[in-house]
């Protein structure tokens, strides 16, 4: 059933180098796009997924909102990096009320703050195909597999504080990691099986390894395009905007400066595909009955040329581009068709947070 217009959210995708905004309408005959923006961020006014420049944040958010001519004031928004820890434990099996109770208490020897200085949520995780074995041996034990998240109390007000001060209501606060997740599972990409979603953005690499259906590890590093841009303003001597159009290709390269510019590519792909690598290789080591059927990327640094080419040799699997819009519903008189397409990469977490709802858990 088509989820009431009173209870539906935009989701709002707040990113170090831009906000993604977008908005679904839930119709009785399917999913349909009803806005879609971008707009851009001075350098360091989010650092680390940290809000250093409260007031212009909200000013950029504030344009962007009153462009698309959104009235709907309710949205969702979602958190990543060192503020968010999110774990797989195995507790006792006890009812949802009870471990309600006592998540708290279980929850303290795996969060490395203190506990008064986090929000807390967990999800009871129903085991993937693959871990039926696994999980025959636990209902012997009686434990049972639960997803704990925890959130920085002060990175959760300031993402709160923006919103207010934008003159709109958070109702929804996911992180990146889940948000990508809702985007895939409306996506024509195969569903069963275990599939590596990886986004990158200017600052953030997120990774969450997806077995079944459920997510079995999630990992946010600090890796991204802007680490390139900033490598090239250093060693050209040039202003950040005129690295920034080197690296996307929007500014001719001299012939003798060519050479500079393949080295920071090089090395700067190169990272992230290790650091991929190395998190793949853990799943692999702590969950030898799955196997990774392929990686799926998004966000805008993950078009850096080269780089899906490079990560399928350094992880032997297959590599495709994470295309949340095939089940969304696009009328040509709206959108140009070719420009969402090229868009669709940054577009995953913006969905993913539009398709939650009021009162979704």
């Amino acid at each position: 059933m088509p989820i009431s217009k009173k209870n539906q959210l935009i989701g709002i995708d707040v990113g170090s180098h831009s906000i993604k905004i977008v908005e679904i309408q839930d119709t009785k005959k399917g999913m349909v796009l009803k806005n879609f923006g971008i707009i851009g961020l001075p350098q360091e006014a989010i650092v680390e997924g940290s809000i250093k420049e409260m007031e212009i944040v909200s000013a950029a958010l504030k344009n962007l909102l009153k462009n698309l001519k959104i009235k709907n004031k309710n949205v969702a928004t979602s958190i990543s990096g060192y503020s968010v820890i999110v774990k797989k434990i195995t507790v006792p099996k006890k009812e949802r009320a009870d471990l309600e109770q006592s998540i708290q208490g279980e929850a303290e020897q795996y969060i490395p703050f203190d506990i008064s200085d986090v929000n807390l949520d967990f999800q009871i995780l129903t085991p993937g195909k693959e871990e039926e074995e696994e999980q025959e041996e636990e209902e012997k034990e009686e434990f049972m597999d639960v997803l704990l998240v925890a959130a920085k109390k002060d990175i959760v007000e300031e993402y709160i504080s923006l919103l207010h001060l934008s003159e709109i209501n958070p109702l929804v606060l996911d992180i990146d990691a889940f948000a990508l997740q809702n985007a895939f599972e409306i996506s024509d990409h195969e569903q069963s099986g275990c599939h590596a979603l990886v986004n990158i953005g200017a600052q953030q690499l997120t990774i969450n390894v997806i077995d079944y259906g459920v997510s079995i590890f999630t990992r946010d590093s600090a890796y991204g395009g802007a680490q390139i841009t900033s490598e090239i303003q250093k060693k050209l001597n040039i202003s950040y905007q005129e690295a920034e159009n080197i690296k996307l290709g929007a500014k001719p390269i001299e012939n003798e400066k060519r050479p500079i510019i393949e080295d920071i590519f090089t090395t700067g792909v190169s990272n992230w595909c290790q650091e991929i690598k190395r998190a793949l290789d853990f799943v692999r080591s702590t969950s030898p009955n799955i196997k990774i059927e392929n990686i799926l990327l998004s966000g805008g640094s993950s078009l850096m040329p080269g780089f899906s080419k490079y990560l399928g040799l350094e992880t032997d699997l297959k590599v495709e581009m994470l295309d949340p819009f095939p089940n969304i519903e696009i009328r040509e008189k709206t959108f140009d068709i070719s420009y969402l397409k090229y868009m669709a990469p940054q577009a995953a977490v913006s969905i993913g947070l539009a398709l939650r709802y009021i009162g979704d858990k």
